[in-house]
């Protein structure tokens, strides 16, 4: 069938004047689209409210959001401290010494130390000894990717019942304040922070004096940054053997034992030691009973 043509509409030509009326119309519209300032806006918005005599008008205050401050996470050793201070706060004495020493009767460890006081309460310690520090000893272990054992300061042993395996958890802790005063102790519980706390206590209860000097006659200075002469500890097959040495030398001991003369306030030493030292609660008892030997002698300055 022939297709039928379409016919294409023809241009209507608009007069000029019916132009200018709409370019009119259109500039009207520009000039009521201008921006609106948000006051004006906040105004326009408000109803008029009609005032009557004696009021007034109250303008509302929009008081600046203020930025949350979050709390800076406190170290650890200033968590210990605010714990510590709780615990005194709350202690009550049992035992007369302590009941001396809450009432200020008694002010200085050394004196209870070398009257050869028993301290069944560890607040005494606390007390007396502000400055304590504390140190663990890496007496467990695990194997390591490369072999070996990687050593860890918890020693986890499992018991077998019908329920299932029980674990229990060890800790071994070294206390001083690195000038005279160290104490060692153990601890074992369900729980690793607990077995920690109670090996720290244990060690608190345990603490000893020190008798420092020089008694190398190769320094001979006369300062408390050694011991005064040889000394030996042994616990089980482990025997240590301790030098005084002169300034400079540092200790010249296995890493575990360096804990222990640290927090005693010892600088400078020779060591040897003799046994399985793999055993490290041995090896650390064995340092602790050397020191207590040093009181075997008794020295005049």
């Amino acid at each position: 069938m022939p297709k039928k043509e379409e016919k294409i509409p023809e241009k209507v030509e608009v007069p000029k004047e019916e132009k200018k009326i709409e370019k009119e119309v259109k500039k009207e519209e520009k000039v009521e689209k201008k921006e609106v300032k948000p006051e004006e806006k906040l105004k326009q918005e408000k109803p008029e409210v009609e005032k009557t005599e004696g009021e007034v008008e109250i303008e509302e205050i929009i008081e600046p959001i203020e930025p949350v401050l979050v709390e800076e996470e406190k170290p650890p050793e200033k968590i210990v401290e605010a714990k510590i201070e709780e615990e005194l706060a709350r202690w009550t004495p049992k035992t007369n010494l302590g009941k001396a020493v809450s009432r200020g009767e008694i002010t200085d460890i050394n004196k209870i130390l070398e009257e050869g006081m028993k301290i069944k309460e560890f607040q005494i310690v606390d007390k007396l000894i502000p400055d304590l520090e504390s140190e663990l000893v890496l007496i467990g272990g695990r194997p390591g990717k490369g072999g070996g054992i990687e050593r860890n300061p918890l020693r986890v042993t499992a018991k077998m019942h019908r329920s299932g395996r029980r674990y229990t958890s060890t800790a071994f802790a070294i206390v001083g304040n690195k000038n005279g005063i160290v104490g060692v102790g153990k601890g074992s519980a369900k729980e690793s922070i607990k077995a920690i706390e109670k090996a720290t206590t244990k060690a608190k209860l345990n603490i000893i004096k020190v008798l420092r000097g020089c008694g190398s006659w190769e320094c001979g200075c006369g300062e408390n940054h050694s011991i005064p002469f040889k000394t030996t500890g042994k616990e089980g097959s482990v025997t240590i053997i301790l030098l005084p040495a002169p300034k400079g030398i540092s200790l010249a001991v296995n890493n575990e034992s360096k804990k222990v003369l640290r927090l005693a306030g010892i600088k400078d030493v020779w060591g040897q030691s003799i046994g399985d030292t793999a055993t490290r609660i041995n090896l650390i008892k064995a340092t602790f009973n050397s020191l207590k030997n040093l009181h075997r002698y008794r020295t005049f300055k």
